[in-house]
């Protein structure tokens, strides 16, 4: 084994008295910390009220973590129904299984009941939220390393995985070091978001597009790294590729079709992003000059 590999955690959980300190959910936690972080100074440059954000997040991050929560336990509802099975483990969130899709789907639906409820145009918040995503999904990736779970298949190059023999697969038991893909998702995200952030800086991106450049960023990146991934899955296999590839594939081809129609129907951005029409603040900020970041001097991350 070289010296080079990446080790995993001994341990994932730690005993605080009586109550366990999961690593899987702190990771998730900084995650969304991070997320709010982010688009919260997105959107406060985008002519937003401060703490706008924390509000919504208040409705994103439950109906987030039941919809990942969902499309896990449905994706891979053989690991908790069926002979041998224990269905409340369904409910153990703690012990890991969110899916990405399930928590975007049901945080956008979240996003859209606090965002109607605050009178905020929807397209412009998202767009100010999504970059912030890709690093709170980097974060919560590191969860993945404490569980020792969804590494790739064996690999002898210099950053291969540790992984304890109790966590791996069947008919992988004689192999040590496998592909990290959670620090390959990890990267990628980074890089995706610095990519996103500043394509939407420099053509000022409008209309949902900064959330369709998220999708597309992200689901290139994910489909060829679940292609390395050996996990058991019950959606396995579709016409050759894993179900979580084909799924990367459809929402890429929807997100560049998006992106595409909404340049040619509503080029530049919202001029406001209160639906009564109104600004929050004293500068338009929907010119379609290009942004060097120097003019108002706003941080936008």
């Amino acid at each position: 084994m070289s010296v080079l590999t990446i080790p995993s955690p001994s341990q994932g959980v730690w005993d605080l008295g009586p109550f366990p300190v999961r690593a899987y959910a702190l990771c998730i936690i900084l995650g969304v910390i991070a997320a709010i972080w982010i688009g919260e100074k997105r959107w406060v440059a985008r002519g937003g009220r401060p703490g706008q954000v924390s509000d919504l997040a208040l409705w994103m991050v439950p109906f987030g973590l039941v919809g990942g929560r969902l499309y896990h336990v449905i994706t891979d509802s053989h690991l908790y129904f069926g002979e041998g099975r224990e269905p409340i483990t369904a409910l153990y969130v703690w012990r890991g299984g969110l899916g990405i899709w399930g928590a975007i789907a049901l945080g956008a639906v979240g996003l859209y009941i606090g965002a109607r409820r605050m009178g905020i145009k929807v397209p412009p918040v998202a767009d100010a939220l999504a970059p912030g995503v890709l690093i709170g999904q980097a974060l919560g990736r590191f969860g993945n390393w404490f569980n020792q779970e969804l590494f790739g298949r064996p690999t002898d190059l210099p950053w291969g995985l540790e992984i304890d023999p109790v966590h791996r697969p069947s008919g992988y038991l004689d192999q040590a070091t496998f592909h990290p893909t959670f620090l390959y998702e990890a990267l990628w995200c980074v890089a995706a978001f610095f990519v996103i952030v500043w394509i939407d800086r420099r053509w000022q991106m409008g209309h949902g597009r900064v959330v369709a450049l998220y999708v597309m960023a992200y689901t290139l990146g994910r489909g060829w790294i679940e292609t390395l991934r050996i996990d058991d899955v019950q959606l396995d296999d579709v016409l050759g590729l894993r179900w979580n590839v084909w799924t990367s594939i459809i929402l890429f081809a929807a997100a560049a079709v998006y992106f595409v129609v909404s340049l040619r129907r509503n080029p530049g951005r919202e001029e406001v992003v209160f639906r009564d029409g109104r600004y929050d603040e004293e500068e338009d900020t929907s010119t379609n000059e290009p942004d060097n970041g120097s003019s108002d001097g706003k941080v936008e991350a």
